[in-house]
C-alpha cells in the first residue's frame, strides 16, 4: 500500500484498556489513530484510512469488509478464540492479518500493522495450518500449471516480501507483479495472497 505520510489506523475493540493499549503502542511506532469504537460503532471514518483494526466477533467480520469495499484500507482481525471455519471466513474475507489476543504484544502489533501497510499478509502458524487444510480440500493444483515466472512470485510472496521487494528482486515492474499475483489467485482460486502461498506450499509447487 502506498501512504503519504504516517499510516492511519482507526481502532475497533470491545475492551477499553485494549484499545487504549493499541493506541498508544501504534502512536509511539509513528502510526496515526485516526479514531476508535466498539463493535464497529461509532461507524469508522473510512476517508483515506490505511488500516482498521477490529474484534472479529459476531458479524464483525461482515461489516469490516462491507466498510473497505472500494477502498484501499486493509483489514486486520483480533481474535479472542477462532473455530476453523471462523478462520477460513477470515482469510476468504481478505483479512490482511490475525491477531490473536493470546499472543498479542505490542512488538507483535506494530511488526504485523509494518507489514500490512506495505502489503504484506500475515497469518499465526497455527491459523496457517489450519488453512492449508481447507484449501488442500477446496482446490486442484497441479506443478505443471504454473509458469516459471509465477513460481518465481509464489516463493518470495511466501517470503513475506510486498509487490515492491517482489518486483525489485526480479526487475519486473509493479504493475507486471500485480498482474502475475492476480492470474496467480485466479489460477489457484484463491482470494487472498496468504491462501496461495499456503496452497502451493502444501501441494509442493514451491
Amino acid at each position: 500500500m502506498d501512504t503519504q505520510g504516517p499510516p492511519s489506523v482507526w481502532i475497533d475493540n470491545s475492551h477499553a484498556i485494549v484499545r487504549r493499549g493499541m493506541a498508544a503502542c501504534l502512536q509511539q511506532a509513528g502510526f496515526v489513530v485516526r479514531g476508535e469504537s466498539v463493535g464497529l460503532t461509532p461507524t469508522p471514518a473510512m476517508a483515506g484510512l490505511d488500516v482498521l483494526i477490529f474484534e472479529s466477533e459476531g458479524s464483525a467480520l461482515r461489516r469490516a469488509v462491507r466498510l473497505v469495499v472500494g477502498r484501499r484500507t486493509r483489514l486486520v482481525a483480533t481474535l479472542r478464540a477462532a473455530s476453523e471455519q471462523h478462520v477460513r471466513e477470515i482469510v476468504d474475507a481478505g483479512v490482511g492479518a490475525v491477531l490473536p489476543h493470546e499472543t498479542l504484544t505490542p512488538e507483535t502489533l506494530v511488526t504485523t500493522l509494518r507489514a500490512v501497510v506495505a502489503g504484506t499478509v500475515i497469518l499465526p502458524g497455527d491459523l496457517l495450518a489450519r488453512l492449508l487444510v481447507h484449501v488442500r480440500q477446496h482446490s486442484q493444483l497441479g506443478p505443471a500449471e504454473l509458469s516459471s515466472r509465477e513460481r518465481s512470485v509464489l516463493r518470495l510472496l511466501a517470503d513475506g516480501m510486498d509487490t515492491r521487494g517482489i518486483a525489485e528482486d526480479l526487475c519486473f515492474s509493479e504493475r507486471t507483479v500485480k498482474n502475475v499475483v492476480h492470474d496467480l489467485l485466479t489460477k489457484l482460486n484463491c482470494r487472498t495472497r496468504a491462501q496461495a502461498v499456503a496452497l502451493a506450499t502444501r501441494e509442493g509447487v514451491i
